[in-house]
């Protein structure tokens, strides 16, 4: 397998562009007919455009997708939904392509009216400038930016078992309101394998639940994340290579994401191994890296493990505290904190060392639990004041 430029343009065929106008962007994709699966949030308050991509997507195709930032199109009502028929027809209308088969996002500020009067110029303006190169991928990627501080892309090329050379390309946008049950962020894949509906469905499900399932910044869960996986079919049969490149694409945006959290200084991945279950494992993982305690300990470079230890211990996953291990590792040096339920790190060396690794740009939390076999990975960041003073001051 190996790591190529282009975004969602290394897959050919495939046509990106986007602009901006102050805060607000509007992205293009055009995939040609495709096959198409998605994922969506679990929030119970859905988006306009979430729910008419939702509709579209139900036979399992399309052929463009358009995404807005600056405005999430949310808890607006039959405007909002005129608001994304709107959308639509107008990227059906510049690529030639039925209403039916175009997928709508949204990503921005919730409860406010689209400003259509930006939004339209900037449809066009994008339908005019699509192209089939990095640029457009990266133009897409930044258009879709809303307080991301980086585009995100990741591209892979790999080799099918019947011979064929196959490619995985994706964009994200995310950096807050980041929790479970598909994160808070949106992300478009594109490849170029021959794949049912429900063999991409269940590859993108495994792919997700690895990765941006087990990304978390702040524990808020959006109402318009939505990560759209669509297939030209233009090279060989998907297999369980597709399913490993699939997997690698969604970790790397997903730890983009994590990396970029709002106000984040620090990136923290957190592995958990030996658990009793798959799911117990995740638990943990989750648990620990979505621990705002844990977090400002990150964020002050405090090696305080009892909020590790706590967090473990009130995820809900089965532990035996005599068996549990903690480790901390930073670039280049690591130390144990826990060993089988005793106190490793006594000493005022030890605490200088961690103290040390807690202050490095990136830091890995290793928890042994000594029960089982199953191991999981969550991404995540610290919690620092510039994340509350974003926040505090989103809409004005």
């Amino acid at each position: 397998m190996k790591i190529i430029e282009g975004g969602v343009c290394a897959v050919k065929g495939i046509l990106a562009g986007g602009c901006k106008k102050g805060k607000h962007g509007v992205g293009i994709i055009y995939t040609g007919k495709s096959t198409a699966v998605a994922v969506y949030t679990s929030n119970r308050i859905k988006a306009e455009p979430l729910k008419l991509t939702m509709k579209n997507l139900e036979d399992g195709r399309i052929s463009a997708i358009i995404a807005n930032s600056g405005n999430a199109n949310c808890f607006t009502g039959s405007e909002g939904m005129k608001d994304a028929l709107r959308m639509a027809k107008l990227t059906a209308d510049g690529l030639l392509i039925p209403e039916r088969e175009v997928a709508v996002a949204s990503t921005g500020i919730i409860g406010r009216k689209m400003p259509m009067d930006i939004i339209e110029p900037l449809i066009q303006n994008v339908l005019e400038d699509l192209e089939n190169s990095p640029k457009g991928s990266r133009k897409f990627a930044e258009a879709i930016m809303t307080t991301d501080s980086f585009p995100k892309e990741f591209a892979v090329e790999f080799e099918l078992d019947d011979g064929n050379i196959a490619k995985i390309g994706g964009v994200a946008k995310g950096s807050g309101m980041i929790a479970p049950n598909m994160a808070t962020m949106l992300s478009f894949i594109t490849t170029d394998v021959k794949a049912s509906s429900n063999q991409l469905k269940e590859a993108l499900k495994k792919a997700v639940d690895e990765s941006f399932n087990m990304l978390i910044v702040d524990g808020d869960e959006s109402t318009n994340d939505m990560v759209i996986l669509a297939a030209t079919g233009k090279s060989g049969q998907i297999d369980d290579n597709f399913q490993e490149a699939l997997n690698l694409v969604c970790r790397e945006l997903a730890k983009m994401i994590a990396k970029d959290g709002e106000g984040a200084t620090k990136y923290m991945e957190v592995e958990v191994l030996n658990a009793k279950s798959q799911e117990d494992a995740r638990r943990v993982a989750r648990t620990v890296a979505s621990s705002s305690l844990v977090k400002t300990a990150l964020f002050g470079a405090d090696p305080n493990w009892g909020r590790i230890i706590a967090a473990i211990g009130y995820s809900g996953a089965m532990i035996d505290e005599k068996k549990v291990s903690i480790i901390l590792e930073g670039e280049n040096r690591s130390i144990e904190l826990i060993k089988e339920g005793m106190i490793a790190l006594e000493n005022s060396r030890g605490l200088k060392i961690a103290a040390g690794i807690m202050n490095e740009d990136e830091i890995r939390i290793i928890i042994d639990l000594g029960i089982g076999k199953e191991k999981a990975k969550a991404y995540g960041c610290d919690l620092t004041y510039d994340y509350v003073k974003i926040n505090a001051e989103y809409t004005t």
